[in-house]
């Protein structure tokens, strides 16, 4: 089950800056096959940071703590980061940098006047994790995109799941580690960096402790 959508949206007045943004003609922009690519070394791209905690409360009715940071937004007028409405719950904006407004509506946030280096840091709960069996739970998050009119441009998920029970323990993620996806397991959780193009979605495994 999917846990949140995130998606930008600006006006379409936007188009020519935005592919003068990322050098990119009509011929080279995705349309949504998932493609991990490398950190471009020269410019700065939109950076989505997650970290999520799981307790023991979370084994039983599978809602997570989040806490989500946006680097590097592009600046426009009007942007949005959308949630999955019966999926997420006490939304509240935590940091803003560089946004003339950033307010929480429903189960979304809101963005007016985005300059750019912007940063917007929220707080939620988020049913991200569900049984997976009688000894085994999925944490499951996207999709992740970053699509402007009818392409999709790079962009960068971090992810530190944390784990504040001892019941459970990481087994695996899909997708699965691999060039442009990096996977760093723990005892007390797992994290995983990527930069990619088109869609993703992840489903981490965590088994009951023998």
């Amino acid at each position: 089950m999917l846990a949140l959508l995130f998606i930008v949206t600006v006006s379409p007045a936007q188009a020519a800056s935005e592919e003068e943004m990322f050098f990119k003609g009509a011929r080279d922009v995705n349309e949504g096959d998932l493609k991990f690519v490398a950190l471009p070394a020269d410019r700065a791209i939109h950076h989505h940071h997650n970290s999520i905690t799981i307790d023991e409360a979370s084994l039983a009715d599978g809602w997570v703590r989040l806490e989500q940071c946006h680097e590097h937004l592009d600046a426009v007028p009007k942007a949005q980061i959308v949630y999955h409405a019966d999926r997420v719950r006490n939304i509240e904006v935590i940091e803003s940098r560089n946004i003339g407004e950033a307010h929480a509506e429903a189960s979304s946030v809101q963005l007016r006047d985005v300059s750019s280096d912007a940063r917007l840091c929220i707080r939620a709960e988020t049913r991200a994790l569900s049984r997976n069996g009688e000894q085994s739970w999925n944490l499951s998050n996207g999709p992740y995109m970053r699509k402007f009119l009818d392409g999709y441009y790079p962009m960068r998920v971090s992810m530190n799941v944390r784990l504040l029970t001892d019941r459970i323990r990481y087994v695996e993620i899909t997708p699965e580690a691999q060039a442009g996806f990096r996977v760093d397991p723990r005892t007390d959780g797992v994290s995983y960096d990527t930069v990619f193009e088109g869609i993703l979605r992840t489903v981490i495994r965590f088994d009951a402790r023998p």
